[in-house]
């Protein structure tokens, strides 16, 4: 019987089957704990940023620092995931994260820092992820035992990140009010101890080293390119993905300039905003890993796209918190079904020994025009203003939607191929039980 055919039961068992692997439930609990302090540094640094310049162009430019090395190293960072033994590469990049965060707590906590060394260490940031980033995504099929539940470790993923999200901006600004941004830098630092020590205890079976392409690097980088040119479902996801990262995705470092000169508030304002936006997700997530198959997220991905923009543009004529908050959860939500149906589609149809790389484009994609993105809304909103600059960014995204879905049937006809034989296509998964009920004979 085919893989996919098992466990189609309902429930909220079947909505955590992917904790049925130890080694995944172990990686869920480090990395919940090391999200939430990741998202206490992106508030802070945020705010601290703002308070020190109140510029949204400043913004833009640490956010850049930040995202642009996933852009240009992503390919590297793909390779030597092919290349090397996933779970000790990630325990290298989270011990490295680490220390950046303890420089950054250092730093603030002694009133040394600056937007230079803020953008220093963003950069250093930005340079792990490039590694770290592919190499988490591709680790997911070593940890799952069963690998018909990896679209549910997906998006079971997806709600650990959102609801770190939820959790962590809201602590963050609690934090940053009573005592400053330095320690929402320190208590992060102190949350990748939980991500090593979960990574120590994992059994994951050794598998033999890949051989060297004889072509070198260059070689391997330019045959997952090809792959992902020459592959029409995954080169319009990654597009899509791109355009959204480009235009959409940077509107959280303009959240500042309307918590503060839109809508009047200060740190509160700022993390509730950010927390509803993160709230939108997690039950976008939620309902993600509830499916029971991988069939119709096609569809999902530019229905997820037209909602995110939508609550962008809803969100830049809002005079009001708690309006502002509504139109952010759609737009979260909207972001998280395509990015978390995106990946499912993704990881489902490639070939394992380019998974590594074609996840480094795939993260490419999501952070690497992002930046771009940020430098391009920073300055934008100094010129025409915020909410005008978000406007812009919602229809953009709307268009990007409609024009995916014009050739959603053409891409399905693509990947149905893939789909049938790996059993997931209803015909194929009735033929399989019809020939296991022949098996036995029937009972009198």
């Amino acid at each position: 019987m085919s893989e996919y055919t098992r466990n189609e039961g309902g429930g909220f068992t079947f909505a955590l089957r992917a904790f049925r692997s130890r080694n995944y439930r172990l990686f869920f609990g480090g990395q919940m704990i090391s999200l939430i302090g990741t998202w206490m540094t992106s508030v802070a640094t945020s705010w601290l940023v703002y308070r020190l310049t109140g510029s949204a162009w400043l913004l833009g430019a640490v956010a850049f620092a930040g995202q642009v090395p996933s852009f240009l190293l992503g390919p590297l960072g793909g390779i030597a995931v092919d290349r090397y033994d996933k779970r000790k590469l990630i325990m290298v990049t989270q011990a490295l994260a680490m220390l950046q965060s303890f420089s950054l707590a250092y730093l603030t906590l002694t009133g040394r820092i600056t937007v230079t060394s803020l953008l220093v260490l963003n950069a250093i940031d930005g340079l792990i992820n490039a590694f770290d980033m592919p190499a988490r995504q591709s680790f997911l099929m070593d940890m799952i035992e069963h690998k018909e539940d990896l679209g549910n470790a997906i998006a079971l993923n997806s709600s650990m990140v959102n609801a770190a999200r939820l959790l962590g901006p809201s602590i963050g600004g609690l934090v940053i009010a009573a005592v400053g941004e330095g320690w929402c830098f320190f208590i992060d630092g102190a949350s990748f101890l939980a991500v090593l020590g979960t990574m120590f205890a994992m059994r994951i079976a050794a598998r033999p080293p890949k051989p060297r392409h004889a072509g070198g690097a260059l070689a391997e980088m330019r045959e997952g390119w090809e792959y992902v040119r020459n592959f029409r479902p995954v080169r319009s996801i990654i597009l899509l993905l791109a355009l959204v990262s480009f235009v959409g995705v940077p509107y959280t470092v303009l959240i500042p300039v309307f918590a503060g000169k839109v809508l009047g508030g200060g740190p509160h304002t700022l993390g509730w905003l950010m927390a509803s936006s993160g709230c939108g997700a997690l039950l976008a997530a939620i309902w993600l890993a509830s499916r029971k198959s991988v069939l119709g997220l096609g569809r999902a991905i530019p229905t997820g796209t037209a909602v995110f923009g939508a609550g962008l543009l809803a969100f830049s004529y809002t005079r009001s918190t708690a309006l502002g908050m509504t139109a952010l959860a759609a737009a979260g939500a909207g972001f998280m079904i395509q990015l978390a149906a995106s990946n499912t589609i993704v990881q489902t149809i490639v070939d394992d020994d380019k998974r590594g790389r074609v996840m480094s484009f795939f993260m490419m994609a999501f952070f690497g025009p992002a930046p771009f993105g940020s430098l391009l809304a920073g300055r934008l909103a100094d010129g025409i203003g915020a909410p005008a600059t978000l406007r812009l960014a919602g229809l953009c995204c709307l268009a990007g939607a409609g024009l995916f879905g014009l050739r959603l049937e053409e891409l399905r006809e693509a990947i149905r191929p893939i789909y049938r034989r790996m059993g997931i296509l209803p015909e194929v998964r009735k033929a399989v039980r019809d020939a296991g009920a022949m098996t036995y004979p029937p009972h009198d």
